[in-house]
């Protein structure tokens, strides 16, 4: 009983809800307390419109703006409604934990995304909506500046390119001689573990668009952003290759969950 009326003060108090709202008799709440208090659950602490103002993500993020929001706040912003029994908040913290980060919630496949309880596939497409205005965004910032001064940035672009993937693809962004983006191109796509590689075919593509210099990436579907012996020796037939049309390899990276692998960071170009 003492359980049961600590409870129910606690709600009242959290949502600020007035009392005469729990005005209900001992005796009628211990014969009906479940219901009583999955009713008051239903009808309170499930919806964010009953939060205090500055706790509600939407206007926490007015606020505050969106770097003060957890990742749990910015996805349900996203999500906006929840479900039956289930905030919005409820949802994106469930998407976490069994995606385990945003990023593994951005590269689910839509199987494994509208499997979760109160997704879908409006849902699913809205997401791939954003994140691929997101991947315009970054390379449009790409095309007006110099790639070489923003290296977060052609991470950041390649990351949402590449994520992904289910199996490996190969890209190359193709630079002019001050280092601006000229066109960023999928030049190969292979299986679950390998990509077949031509440097011959990379090199008609280079002339194609009369570039001065190219980034490499690709992705390991794995998830392991870490270059193998055959992506070294690779780098350095394409290096090779390229040098005789006067074109210079910048950088190669590899893509994994998460994170981006750089060659030239790493001084392997």
């Amino acid at each position: 009983m003492t359980y049961l009326f600590y409870s129910i003060e606690l709600i009242r108090c959290r949502y600020q809800l007035p009392l005469k709202l729990f005005r209900v008799r001992s005796q009628a709440i211990c014969k009906y307390r479940r219901r009583f208090l999955f009713y008051m659950t239903q009808q309170f602490t499930m919806a964010i419109t009953n939060w205090p103002v500055s706790e509600r993500p939407r206007e926490k993020l007015l606020q505050k703006g969106a770097t003060a929001l957890s990742d749990t706040e910015l996805l349900a912003i996203f999500l906006r409604t929840g479900i039956t029994g289930k905030s919005a908040v409820d949802l994106a913290r469930e998407l976490l934990s069994h995606f385990g980060s945003l990023t593994n919630v951005f590269t689910a496949s839509q199987t494994s995304f509208c499997q979760i309880p109160g997704m879908g596939i409006a849902k699913y497409a809205q997401l791939q909506a954003v994140l691929e205005m997101a991947r315009r965004s970054l390379g449009e910032e790409l095309k007006s500046g110099n790639a070489m001064n923003s290296p977060g940035l052609v991470r950041d672009f390649l990351r949402l390119s590449l994520a992904n993937k289910q199996h490996e693809v190969f890209l190359g962004i193709f630079l002019d001689a001050k280092n601006h983006t000229i066109a960023s191109e999928e030049l190969f796509s292979g299986t679950l573990t390998q990509a077949s590689v031509y440097p011959r075919e990379v090199v008609k593509r280079a002339l194609h668009h009369n570039a001065a210099a190219i980034i490499f990436a690709h992705n390991h579907p794995s998830g392991v952003a870490e270059p193998s012996h055959a992506d070294k020796v690779l780098t350095q037939s394409l290096k090779q290759a390229l040098a005789m049309i006067d074109v210079k390899v910048l950088d190669h990276f590899i893509v994994g969950n998460g994170t981006a692998f750089s060659f030239a960071e790493n001084d392997l170009i």
